[in-house]
């Protein structure tokens, strides 16, 4: 056992004794020890009830005939962090996270590890961590929220967090009140659980199922369903099989299950935030990724899923219709799944899926009638992003995949969400909002706001958002995001003017600044860089260590 070297020998006699401070016997130290990693918290409703199912967790654990140690891991709320500071936070919590599994991990030599995420960031960080570490781990997410119903329309589509958004741009424009925006709010978010479409807490939390680092049911069990404390249970159970068998992320976590991953992505109609965290885990699993990879799978992989905020479904209609596992069975049936890549129920992907089907064709389209003939996310190139840039291309209306307009300048989120609630963004505009980067920002806010708002004035049919930062998974319209280089390293993107063209062409994967290079060049040499906002704290840090988005915005070892 690795944890021997903490309790084993007379020379360990003072580290059992602290064990047994804790209230361990020497038959529960003995056995193999098995981290339990619990981002609970009051403050975010996806990990408010995690609590309960770390009980769960311990209970399997203790069953199998191993030791629980229980220990904490920190989670932000996107939501509300969303729009001030907090924001910068968000993603710079991922390496935080890593770092602090990695930490307890290998100063308590724990044999093995359940991880109980469920939130944006703590689902890649974990994962991170689970690579960098090649324990053997397995992942058991909170689940997702309910859909809620709209308060003066019982039987008519559901209504989530996103619905709050887009009624803060319709108060603004005239078009609901404040006493219906406050019933909505109350209304939009019934339950614990992480929000209830496609955004990003889900989507990693279904790609981790995909990848084969959680059983089946992982992604789309909703919060509240006992299946979902039975599913722990069953985790903590099944990881003293995995520590048996030794079956670690690097036997998992394989080129070939980053492909799955990916076409299950494509398929669901996932978050653009995939492409940040994959690639992030990728480095940590030594697997190459590459932005291309991304356009390879999503043209030839059909979207099957036509899930919220692009769509009319949340996650638990497609657990009803039959989970992950439908979707990579249907997926599997074109090819476009590797079968044999083992996984956390230490069986094969084509075992796993033997007895899934789709239960729900509306909820989870058929190869043959599939919602696009291609998957949910495009990487775009062109002089005005040299090294790529994310758009959720499923989630963008049919008259905005090409469009073309002036640029409308900001340096900053704030000032961009102002001029779009006080009316001065008009149709055929394309807002440009930069120093928002990884660097920049720092710490690469999400901007769910603005484009909520857009959408919420009914402008996302005439108006493209883009941006060195990134959007919400609940983020719809033309809003292109990860523009690498960013503006703090003198991407092209610094070297925008209000009024210029930009074209945006999706299908044909290109996004060009209409300025002749000589223009371009002379503004770079007037472009200074601007100093830092953030001068102390972690994210003074973070700023000097965090690479580009094309890189998954991870610490670069050049820093």
């Amino acid at each position: 056992m690795k944890s021997s070297q903490v309790k084993e020998g007379i020379e360990r006699a003072p580290h059992r004794a602290l064990l047994k401070a804790c209230g361990y016997t020497d038959a529960e130290i003995k056995r193999p020890l098995i981290g339990v990693a619990n981002s609970a918290n009051t403050v975010v409703p996806g990990h408010v009830h995690l609590n309960t199912l770390a009980d769960a967790v311990k209970a399997g654990i203790y069953m199998a005939g191993g030791t629980p140690v229980e220990f904490g891991v920190i989670g932000v709320c996107d939501g509300i962090a969303m729009n001030h500071e907090g924001m910068k936070y968000s993603l710079a919590s991922r390496e935080l996270i890593a770092d602090s599994v990695e930490i307890m991990a290998k100063a308590h030599g724990l044999d093995a590890l359940v991880l109980i995420p469920n939130c944006d960031k703590i689902v890649p960080g974990m994962l991170m961590a689970a690579a960098r570490l090649d324990l053997p781990a397995i992942f058991i997410s909170g689940g997702a929220m309910l859909a809620g119903r709209h308060p003066n329309q019982p039987n008519g589509p559901k209504i989530d967090l996103i619905t709050v958004f887009e009624s803060v741009g319709a108060v603004r424009s005239g078009r609901m009140t404040e006493a219906e925006l406050a019933e909505v709010e109350d209304a939009a978010c019934p339950t614990c659980g992480s929000c209830s479409g496609m955004f990003t807490a889900n989507s990693m939390n279904c790609l981790t199922e995909a990848i084969g680092m959680g059983l089946p049911g992982n992604g789309t069990i909703p919060a509240v369903m006992s299946a979902r404390t039975r599913l722990a249970k069953l985790a903590g159970m099944q990881i003293l099989t995995l520590w048996k068998e030794q079956i670690t992320p690097s036997r998992i976590m394989t080129p070939q299950a980053f492909a799955n991953a990916l076409a299950v992505d494509m398929a669901l109609g996932c978050s653009t935030n995939t492409v940040l965290h994959l690639s992030a885990v990728a480095q940590e699993a030594g697997v190459p990724f590459d932005l291309n990879q991304i356009n390879e799978i999503s043209g030839r992989t059909p979207h099957l899923c036509s899930m919220s905020p692009g769509g009319l479904h949340h996650i638990e209609d497609l657990n009803r219709a039959g989970g992950i596992q439908a979707v990579i069975k249907e997926l599997a049936k074109g090819g476009f799944i590797d079968e044999t890549c083992i996984t956390a129920t230490a069986r094969t992907v084509g075992e796993n899926i033997q007895n899934a089907d789709i239960k729900d064709p509306e909820v989870i389209r058929s190869l043959g009638d599939p919602y696009h003939q291609t998957g949910g996310l495009a990487v775009l190139y062109g002089n005005l992003a040299p090294n790529g840039c994310v758009v959720k291309q499923t989630a963008v209306r049919e008259e905005m995949l090409r469009h073309e307009g002036p640029a409308r300048v900001f340096d900053s989120e704030d000032d961009a969400t102002k001029a779009i609630l006080d009316g001065h963004i008009k149709g055929g505009d394309v807002v440009v909002v930069r120093y928002e980067g990884p660097k920049g920002g720092p710490g690469m806010r999400e901007m769910l706001t603005p484009t909520s708002a857009i959408a919420g004035m009914q402008l996302d049919g005439q108006v493209a958002l883009l941006t060195d930062g990134r959007f919400s998974g609940g983020t719809r319209g033309a809003a292109i995001g990860h523009i690498s280089p960013e503006a703090a390293q003198g991407g092209p993107i610094a070297m925008v003017e209000e009024g210029d063209q930009i074209a945006i062409d999706i299908p044909a994967r290109k996004i060009m600044l209409k300025v002749d290079d000589t223009a371009l060049e002379e503004r770079r040499s007037r472009w200074q860089p601007p100093e830092p906002k953030i001068r102390t704290g972690y994210l003074s840090r973070y700023a000097q260590l965090v690479g580009s988005a094309d890189c998954g915005a991870v610490f670069s070892a050049k820093q």
